[in-house]
């Protein structure tokens, strides 16, 4: 939790932000992705100074859980003093034991911002799904968090000005704001209005940017004419030599006996796609289902 702190900015996550996704997609499979279609809404996870601060902890977790389909898990919200934001102990269920930070005591339109993270860490479990080392793993909840509807609320607790900053999780606030653009381009949400936060907004249309240029790179017909120059002049080379491009391209050619073949990330899901280097191809990715026009 940057609390007053520098807050960093950019992509420095990004590619391991890709495979989180294509994680969830081969974990869950594309049907059970898909029943996360509808975010947690905005009224359900409100928070007033008003509430009784246990109640209403109590009442956004059981919402969380419901999003997440967790209906036996039971979770035990306490406050203390530490560090970071929030932790989880992790069991076997069906109770699981939350911390918050003392901060948000006085901070509570943010609890269900910390929730949504600790308790995406027992889904998570509860499928056994991980990444190794501490950081790739917090990277993978926050990811899950936003692309299954919750995460959104964490990039909401970003704000920052001359005098302080606040954010939560380890993804950058334009990080946040690109998986949010991803799920958004997926399911056709369009999260705009439920920023309370302006620093947030401005994160999440920069990450929608950085999301659709995912749908414009060759070899897809939607490329620009620049990359769509840079992949013919590569697709030569890969013809009379078999080498591939230079390592900054996202697509690699192949030789085989049926043919040069071009592979290249699914812009939804990035999981890589293999397509015969032959013009017009119109490509399904087998994880998420899109359906891809390309010109190889």
């Amino acid at each position: 939790m940057a609390n007053g702190g520098p807050v960093v900015h950019g992509y420095p996550h990004l590619e391991t932000v890709r495979s989180a996704i294509t994680a969830l997609y081969r974990r869950l499979s594309y049907d059970t992705v898909h029943t996360f279609a509808t975010s947690v809404a905005p009224v359900d996870v409100a928070f007033c100074d008003t509430d009784d601060l246990y109640l209403g902890t109590q009442r956004v977790a059981r919402e969380l859980v419901r999003h997440y389909r967790l209906p036996d898990a039971r979770m035990i919200v306490s406050f203390r003093e530490m560090q970071h934001a929030a932790s989880v102990e992790l069991a076997a269920g069906p109770e699981y034991f939350i911390e918050l930070n003392d901060r948000f005591r006085t901070h509570r339109r943010d609890i269900g911002a910390a929730l949504a993270h600790e308790i995406m860490h027992v889904y998570l479990h509860r499928l056994d799904l991980s990444f190794p080392g501490t950081r790739d793993n917090e990277i993978l909840t926050d990811t899950a968090t936003t692309y299954l509807g919750a995460g959104w609320l964490l990039l909401d607790a970003f704000r920052e000005d001359r005098a302080s900053s606040q954010k939560l999780g380890y993804l950058t606030p334009e990080e946040f704001g690109y998986v949010l653009a991803k799920r958004s381009l997926a399911f056709g949400e369009a999260p705009e209005t439920w920023f309370t936060s302006p620093q947030a907004y401005t994160a999440y249309t920069e990450g929608l940017a950085r999301a659709r240029q995912d749908a414009r790179q060759p070899p897809l017909t939607a490329a620009g004419w620049a990359g769509r120059r840079r992949y013919a002049k590569d697709r030569r080379e890969a013809q009379s030599q078999g080498t591939g491009p230079s390592p900054s391209a996202s697509y690699t050619f192949s030789a085989g006996p049926p043919g040069l073949r071009v592979a290249f990330p699914c812009p939804t899901c990035h999981q890589r796609i293999r397509v015969p280097v032959r013009g017009r191809v119109r490509a399904r990715c087998g994880l998420c289902r899109t359906v891809l026009e390309c010109d190889t």
